[in-house]
């Protein structure tokens, strides 16, 4: 909270000869009665009217206090807020074919690799994140940036049909996948730039093969971390049928020799997930990377913030003025 009017402030001094006037001048100009004798009111009880007396003074002082509050126009914070912090640039690259309905991992291994991707996105918050998605083709889901909300957000909407439903061409373009994450990093000034490039085939798509890209990514001083997902041999795959879904034996079919030597070529590892934990140990593995210091900016938009001032402001006046000609009211 901050001020725009910070010099009404001094207008909060008014209080002090306010308070002076009331506990003398006030008392001395006061109409009073002359008795002859007082001792047979020592020791008579105090009301409660008469405890409250100095309660409509009090709720003048609040408010003039929140009225000259009003006046220095208290606002929420906008300000670019920029700030050094260890972290890295990472871009994940993931592989939504058809494939990647399986269900060798649950519920599927796409919806797997996004969950343990969500989970590795919130324990790096420091971290500029990017998500590259790819089939028969690649596009940039989300650009590098340390807003992991709207990052996550953009995780979630891949759909696990997007390349069954004709949105994107079907296939596995491993190398479009990489370049394209690839061409995020480039002009990165981070000491530690990384791909994870997640799929479950091997590269049967695209204009780019796989170690082309791989071979760019290392002249970039990008390293490539892959993961083949799937279990051995066969997976349970479901196929639509009249009525419900019928389940069948797809051969498992990973192109780890590719796979291992892209990350070799790249100064990264290979690695090989055949059920969920095997994934979510893999990024564990991956958060142990280098830290590098990055400069983050955050904008945070100015509201004005004086409305909850004003209608306390206007309460305690209203209050005052009820109390001091009902219930508290002197006479004369």
């Amino acid at each position: 909270m901050e001020f725009a009017n910070k010099e009404y402030l001094l207008l909060l001094l008014l209080v002090i000869p306010y308070l002076i006037w009331y506990f003398n001048y006030r008392k001395r100009t006061e109409t009073t009665m002359t008795l002859s004798d007082t001792w047979l009111l020592l020791d008579a009880p105090k009301t409660l009217r008469q405890r409250l007396a100095w309660l409509p003074m009090a709720l003048r002082c609040a408010t003039l206090v929140l009225t000259i509050l009003v006046l220095c126009r208290p606002q929420t914070r906008n300000a670019w807020d920029e700030r050094t912090v260890e972290g890295i640039d990472i871009m994940l690259a993931m592989d939504v074919s058809t494939s990647m309905l399986a269900e060798d991992l649950k519920p599927n291994r796409l919806e797997a690799a996004k969950n343990v991707a969500a989970s590795f996105i919130t324990e790096r918050p420091n971290d500029n994140i990017g998500l590259t998605i790819f089939a028969g083709e690649a596009f940039t889901q989300c650009p590098m940036t340390t807003d992991h909300t709207s990052l996550l957000n953009l995780l979630q909407n891949v759909r696990t049909d997007i390349a069954a439903r004709g949105l994107i061409e079907d296939g596995t373009a491993v190398g479009m996948g990489l370049a394209n994450a690839v061409t995020r990093l480039k002009d990165s000034k981070a000491k530690s730039k990384v791909v994870i490039l997640l799929t479950d085939g091997y590269n049967n798509a695209g204009e780019i093969s796989p170690m082309t890209s791989a071979e760019i990514a290392r002249s970039l001083g990008i390293r490539v971390y892959t993961i083949g997902v799937g279990t051995n041999n066969v997976a349970p795959y479901p196929v639509p049928v009249a009525g419900g879904v019928q389940y069948v034996k797809m051969p498992v079919e990973i192109d780890t020799k590719t796979l291992a030597e892209i990350a070799k070529k790249t100064d990264g590892n290979f690695y090989r997930a055949t059920n969920n934990e095997e994934l979510k140990k893999i990024y564990r593995d991956i958060d142990v990377l280098e830290r590098s210091k990055l400069n983050v900016k955050k904008f945070s938009k100015r509201y004005e913030a004086f409305q909850p001032y004003a209608l306390a402001a206007l309460l305690t006046l209203l209050l005052e003025i009820v109390l001091r000609l009902t219930w508290l009211r002197r006479i004369p």
